[in-house]
Order: C-alpha cells, then sequence, then structure tokens
C-alpha cells in the first residue's frame, strides 16, 4: 500500500490533510516542469505547517472530450501515486472529470471544491493553467478569488531543459513516441517507467531460451515499437534486462505486447506487479525469416542492453527504484 492518500472525489478532507497546500493539474509524467510546481508547493507547506497535496483528474480531460483519441497516458494512476508518493507529497486528491465538472463555471470549482471540501489555505500553478467550463478559469482570476477568500495563490512560470526546449508533456510523449528515452528522461526528470501485471502468455520466448515476463501496458501507450534496455523492480530488487515492445511480426504481428526478460532470473513472476524502466533504446522492431536469425539477433539484443546498461554513469538519471525523484 502507498504511504499517501489517494482520495477520490472527497466530500471533506480528514483532519489529518485539513487546510492544504494544493497544486492543481494533469500532471501526466509529473515532469520537471510540474517538479518545479509540486517543489513550490511542499516548500509552502513546510512554511504554513499544512499538508502538501496535488488535485488532479481522471480521465484526463481531453480523453472526455475527445475519446476517439484517447491522449497517451505517461502516468496513468498507479504510477502517478508512485511519484507523487517520492516527492515527498501527502495526498493525491483525485477529481472526476465527467460532463459535470466539464459544466462547472471556474467560480463554482473555486467555490465548491477549492473551499467548501477542501478548504485550502494555499494553491500553486502554472502560469498558463486554464480550469472551469470553456477554460475561462485563469491563473489571474485565481489569484483574484484568493484574495477574496482568504487563499494564498503562487503563479510559476513555465520549465525549459538546459538546451532552451520547454518541458511538457506533450514533449515527452513525442519523444517516446520516436524511441528518444534519453529526451524523454531529461525532461521527466527521471526515466520513463511502467507498472504492469505479469501475465500469461503463449511461453514463445520461454521455447525460444529467453522467458519473458508479459505485461499488457496502458491501450493508450504509444511507445515506439522496438527493443530497449529496462531494469526492473522484483520483489524489492532492481533487475537489469531486455524488453521489446510491438507487435511480433516474425510471428502473429497482433496487439501490441510488452515483453521483459530479466537477465540470470529464473523465478515465477506471474501474478505479479512489475516496474519497469526505460534506460536506453536499442532498436526497432524487425521481421526475421527464421527462429534461427532470431534468436542470433535477440543474443545480440542482449549484449547490446548490457553494454547500455553497464555505460549509465551511476546517479546520471533519477531512478524511481533508488530515491527520490530529483
Amino acid at each position: 500500500m502507498p504511504n499517501i492518500a489517494v482520495l477520490r472525489d472527497p466530500r471533506n478532507l480528514p483532519s489529518e490533510l485539513s487546510r492544504p497546500v494544493i497544486a492543481i493539474g494533469n500532471f501526466d509524467g509529473l515532469h520537471r516542469g510540474h517538479r518545479a510546481v509540486i517543489d513550490k508547493t511542499l516548500a509552502l507547506a513546510r512554511l504554513l505547517g499544512r499538508p502538501g497535496a496535488i488535485l488532479t483528474f481522471e480521465p484526463h480531460p481531453r480523453d472526455f472530450f475527445r475519446p476517439q483519441a484517447p491522449v497517451f497516458r505517461l502516468t496513468p494512476l498507479a504510477e502517478k501515486t508512485l511519484i507523487a508518493e517520492k516527492l515527498g507529497l501527502d495526498a493525491l486528491i483525485v477529481l472526476s472529470f465527467n460532463a459535470e465538472t466539464a459544466r462547472m463555471e471556474a467560480t463554482s470549482f473555486i467555490e465548491e471544491w477549492l473551499v467548501a471540501r477542501l478548504d485550502i489555505s494555499a494553491v500553486v500553478i502554472g502560469t498558463d493553467f486554464r480550469f472551469g467550463a470553456r477554460r475561462f478559469g485563469t491563473s489571474e482570476l485565481l489569484a483574484q478569488e484568493g484574495a477574496h477568500r482568504g487563499f494564498t495563490v503562487e503563479i510559476l512560470p513555465e520549465v525549459a531543459t538546459s538546451e532552451a526546449l520547454r518541458v511538457s508533456s506533450s514533449a515527452v510523449r513525442a519523444a517516446l513516441e520516436a524511441g528518444n528515452i534519453a529526451l524523454a528522461s531529461e525532461l521527466l526528470g527521471h526515466r520513463w517507467f511502467v507498472i504492469g501485471e505479469v501475465r500469461h502468455g503463449e511461453k514463445r520466448g520461454r521455447s525460444l531460451g529467453f522467458p519473458t515476463a508479459n505485461l499488457r501496458l496502458d491501450p493508450s501507450c504509444r511507445l515506439r515499437h522496438g527493443i530497449y534496455a529496462v531494469r526492473a523492480l522484483v520483489d524489492g530488487r532492481a533487475r537489469e534486462g531486455v524488453a521489446s515492445f510491438g507487435r511480433r511480426p516474425t510471428f502473429d504481428n497482433g496487439a501490441p505486447l510488452f515483453e521483459v526478460y530479466l537477465f540470470d532470473f529464473d523465478g515465477d513472476l506471474y501474478g505479479k506487479s512489475l516496474i519497469v524502466e526505460f534506460v536506453d533504446w536499442l532498436r526497432g522492431e524487425e521481421r526475421f525469416e527464421s527462429a534461427e536469425s532470431l534468436i542470433a539477433r535477440m543474443r545480440r539484443d542482449v549484449l547490446d542492453a548490457k553494454r547500455a546498461l553497464a555505460s549509465i554513469a551511476p546517479g546520471a538519471e533519477a531512478s524511481i527504484f533508488e530515491r527520490q525523484v530529483a
């Protein structure tokens, strides 16, 4: 169980979370830009002696308005909860985004949620924050209402990387769709990871000499199909491996499947939930003319993955396994 309170559509907050300092947003990815907002939230919470929390939305509002084109979710709720806990937040407050939420005027959102239900002491937002029906609510409106209703409003500018690339969830998605793990990690401030339950598959990897843990990722995942160097958390221990995400064109060209081969591991993972972080991109998905040629390439993939994993300098990137997210 997480050490962070996860509250869905609360009518009010428990006493230990009273008068929180909150950050509001979709926070998909909890990237460096989000981190600046959350760091300020936690600093202000410590200053005021209040708990720090984030208020987010499920499903993603874009999924509500455009269900035919779902957003590539960087952090479904389980992943978002884990990062929020690592960041030291006290609570993750989830507001269901539905027709009623979409119709709610900005001032009604402030009155019903921020004041009546959550009774906040302060709120931290990014400068481009919009809320309420038709996105009419602005950071300026929130600041005016805060002054009137007795809560503090902190507005932070957007964040850029060292190359002056704007940090955004869209930029992270584009990097992952291109297989650019290095750029995605830089934008996020930590290695991108997924959480999934190990399921029974066709045991094809075992027959090839590479038994894999098969995980079904979030249906919205648009990670580039290919081979990756990865690390997985197994029973509290980080293990290295190589993973494939794709349609297996050599065999069936079926639905996308995520398969992880862990080095020097021989255990039963079925039914367990694995956290798998992506360290490096190795190559694109290929179709092979024979099982023998596929096996030969898989052996090379293992060697390439081990080299990629060995080349990572200690502390060069934040790992969800080892320490708080940087």
